[in-house]
């Protein structure tokens, strides 16, 4: 039966991003089909992860298409996420992905601009892909918080590549998913983490990135 295969873009990017057109460009080489939805859905105001993972769940052809999800940063812990709740997901690949980003994010808006986006429900972000910044909805952090690792089990082989030089999401936050310890005593052997020479955007090592990638996915 053959893998249907769907990317999820980040955080306030497109399926226009460098890394998802990259992606899509290699695997038409290889005449190989991979959806690249939308998941600012033409209304990032009121974007959330419950939205993100709605919204490609639907994207899946039937209840017995395998599928193999690619997600960088947000849409990478969006993935995690899809691949937990939906069992016809059957592997992960994860770029750069956003584990703890509350704990990340949050503290870089400071005390002050995290009460006053609480108040006013909306703070203006910078969005990559409209190239121009845009307001959130505090729904956004108060949806993200209920999405913890501790409630990733499911052991699906699942590829991490993450940069050594990451300055938005640690790559200790994906060493520390690999082999999470805290209780109950778990750790996730099913992880392989592949640590790189670069920072958030992988601009400079997506030829690795798509070795990686084709291996992991037994593509042609």
């Amino acid at each position: 039966m053959s893998t249907q295969y769907i990317y999820l873009h980040g955080f306030a990017s497109s399926p226009n991003s460098a890394k998802a057109r990259d992606i899509g460009d290699r695997f038409a080489q290889i005449h190989t089909k991979l959806k690249i939805p939308d998941l600012n859905a033409g209304d990032f105001s009121h974007l959330t992860i419950t939205r993100q993972i709605t919204q490609v769940a639907a994207e899946f052809s039937n209840n017995s298409t395998p599928v193999t999800l690619i997600g960088s940063s947000l849409g990478g812990l969006t993935t995690a996420h899809l691949g937990q709740q939906y069992l016809q997901v059957q592997r992960l690949v994860l770029l750069a992905p956003a584990f703890e980003f509350l704990s990340h994010w949050l503290p870089k808006l400071g005390d002050e601009e995290l009460q006053r986006w609480q108040q006013e429900k909306y703070i203006m972000v910078y969005h990559y892909g409209e190239q121009r910044k845009l307001p959130l909805s505090y729904d956004f952090v108060t949806d993200a918080a209920q999405y913890q690792e501790k409630f990733l089990q499911r052991p699906i082989p699942t590829l991490i590549l993450h940069g050594k030089n990451d300055e938005v999401i640690p790559i200790e936050a994906s060493r520390n998913f690999g082999r999470w310890r805290s209780p109950p005593q778990v750790s996730r052997p099913w992880v392989e983490l592949v640590e790189l020479d670069s920072d958030h955007a992988l601009g400079n090592v997506m030829e690795e990135i798509w070795q990686a990638i084709r291996l992991f996915c037994q593509l042609p």
